[in-house]
């Protein structure tokens, strides 16, 4: 070839891959820009033919489609859905069943995100499909719903059940139960929820068997409820024999359901109980000192025997199961100690009587019932050595379960009706016993005014919670409270008397001064319903002294004792209002 020819074809080359060049970036050009155009006419729109339930969403934006298809739907889902309950007609609210639809999800499903990929575009302007929306279930609404239609066209499943009568079985028979089966029942109204078109759905109730049934009855009886009531249980421990009978502790026998089962289970609470009741032995008794024949004796302690509850409760179960002739069951004994021994109760030395104190009260009904309750509560206290007496713990508050009753009270100068009015003549004469006795003075407090028939300067009250007569024992011997009491009449007085008995340790006598600082006493007139008239009288202070003389073994020595008393003056009382009832 010539040189020339060379020369001329290589620059034509050169040319035409350049064409080829700028042709291939044009084309690149031109279908990239009809690519973002084709990504910026699609966005986040669904798929132009999509429809969702029959609803036509296709080439609109997720929000757009969302609220088409809502809207779409709205009569659908509003509207009831048709069915019959073993051919009984009844409406399904959808909303009662936990139904919805989740307008969003159904659209995303659909197809409708934003996207680069190339397929996604092609669907865009090529695709779409019919789809179903997505049902949404709120699953505590429709078993609320589904249980409601089970109580009205339904019936409950009852389980066979065995329960104890004291030495009877009484048995419940089971009994199949009808309902729908909840998961049969939303895949049908879930289908029929946005038909368009919807048939009638039949739901029909399927029969339930109870968890315990007629063969689990029977078994249990013939296992263990038969056997349990056959025959008594025998206890042994420490060569002694205690029958327990079932009319006893079947009372702490129960058969529960329990895996298809009835299982005996026990009550250790009951059954300790029942146990505790028949054994004779019982708890320990403290030793204690009482009057016998008008003079105190120590009445020995006796020891307890006790079990350990736990090992009852571990073999009671398999006792009563067993046939006759080997229901019995043998316990480890424990011998319990009482806290408070013979030795300890003769120590005390509680021998003579060393004080002795009677008190005599008017004819109310009141003071037979709170001074007599009250004595009956103080009597056969035992104090020992440095311990202290409370009547208000003795006797505690004074209630009407406590069986105290209403009477008359000190309050504010004058007499007032109160729970337990009357219970002072019992705190005065316990006063001047423990006085006598010469033991220690921890609370009094006397009456505001001077009443005649208590000892002048020698007399104390007590009030719930506020007021309380306290003395302690500080001998080295024991002290025995032993109090009397007879009713008053309306043709006699009645008395109340305390008797302490211990070892003498001092010799008591006693002086009451003067009368001083004598005041005059007021005039009320009060207009009320209920007031109590009084004849009045003045104030005075009074000073007692008691003495102490050592006796026997005691070497001590002890200052005299004064008791200063200011009585108030009680007032003389008018009922003005004409109506007032003076009870």
């Amino acid at each position: 070839m010539p040189k020339n020819q060379t020369s001329d074809a290589q620059p034509r080359e050169k040319a035409g891959a350049k064409v080829v060049l700028w042709l291939l970036l044009g084309l690149v050009v031109l279908f990239g820009g009809l690519y973002v155009a084709a990504h910026y006419v699609a966005g986040d729109k669904v798929p132009r033919n999509t429809t969702v339930a029959g609803v036509r969403i296709g080439g609109h934006p997720q929000d757009e489609a969302a609220e088409r298809l809502r809207a779409g739907l709205a009569d659908r889902v509003a509207r009831d859905i048709a069915t019959t309950v073993d051919g009984e007609q009844v409406a399904v609210d959808p909303a009662q069943a936990g139904l919805s639809v989740d307008y969003q999800s159904s659209v995303a499903e659909a197809g409708g995100e934003e996207s680069w990929d190339p397929v996604r575009l092609w669907n865009y302007f090529t695709g779409g499909e019919a789809f179903d929306a997505e049902v949404e279930v709120d699953e505590p609404t429709y078993n609320a719903f589904l249980t409601g239609l089970d109580e009205q066209y339904g019936a409950t499943a009852r389980d066979g059940a065995i329960a104890f009568a004291g030495e009877r079985i009484e048995t419940t028979k089971a009994r199949a139960g009808r309902a729908l089966d909840p998961s049969d029942t939303l895949t049908a109204l879930r289908g029929a929820f946005l038909d368009e078109d919807p048939d009638d759905v039949a739901l029909a109730m399927a029969e339930v068997q109870p968890d315990i049934d007629a063969s689990d009855v029977q078994e249990a009886l013939d296992g263990f409820a038969s056997r349990a009531v056959a025959a008594p249980v025998t206890l042994t421990f420490e060569g002694s024999n205690v029958k327990v009978f079932p009319a006893d502790y079947t009372a702490a026998l129960t058969l529960v359901p329990t895996n298809g089962e009835l299982v005996p289970t026990l009550d250790p609470a009951k059954l300790n109980e029942v146990v505790g009741a028949r054994i004779t032995q019982g708890a320990p008794v403290d030793a204690t000192v009482t009057l016998v024949d008008g003079r105190p004796q120590v009445v020995p302690a006796k020891p307890g025997v006790t079990f350990d509850p736990a090992e009852l409760e571990a073999g009671f179960l398999g006792a009563v199961a067993k046939p006759q002739g080997e229901r019995t069951l043998a316990l480890t004994a424990t011998v319990a100690k009482p806290d408070f021994t013979t030795k300890e109760a003769r120590a005390l030395q509680v021998r003579e009587r060393v004080s002795t104190f009677t008190t005599y009260f008017p004819y109310a009904e009141y003071r037979n019932v709170n001074i007599g309750r009250a004595a009956a509560l103080i009597d056969g206290t035992l104090l020992k050595p440095g311990e202290t007496f409370s009547l208000n713990d003795t006797v505690g508050e004074r209630t009407e379960a406590n069986g105290f009753t209403k009477g008359y009270v000190i309050n504010d100068g004058i007499l007032v009706q109160d729970l337990g009015g009357g219970v002072s003549q019992m705190a005065t004469t316990l006063f001047n016993g423990m006085f006598f006795a010469g033991l220690e003075d921890v609370e009094h407090k006397p009456h505001s005014f001077y009443i005649d028939r208590y000892p002048i300067g020698r007399e104390a009250t007590v009030a719930w919670g506020a007021v309380d007569l306290q003395f302690r024992n500080d001998t080295p011997y024991g002290v025995l409270i032993d109090t009397s009491f007879t009713n008053s009449t309306p043709s006699s007085s009645g008395a109340v008397t305390v008797t302490m008995y211990s070892t003498k340790y001092w010799d008591i006598t006693t002086t009451t001064g003067e009368r001083h600082n004598l005041t005059p006493h007021k005039t009320r007139r009060i207009d009320s319903l209920t007031c109590h008239e009084n004849e009045g009288f003045g104030g005075f202070d009074i000073d007692v002294v008691r003495y102490f003389q050592p006796v026997g073994e005691n070497t001590e020595a002890r200052d005299d004792e004064v008791f200063s008393t200011t009585y108030t003056p009680s007032d003389t009382v008018i009922c003005t209002n004409p109506d007032a009832v003076d009870e």
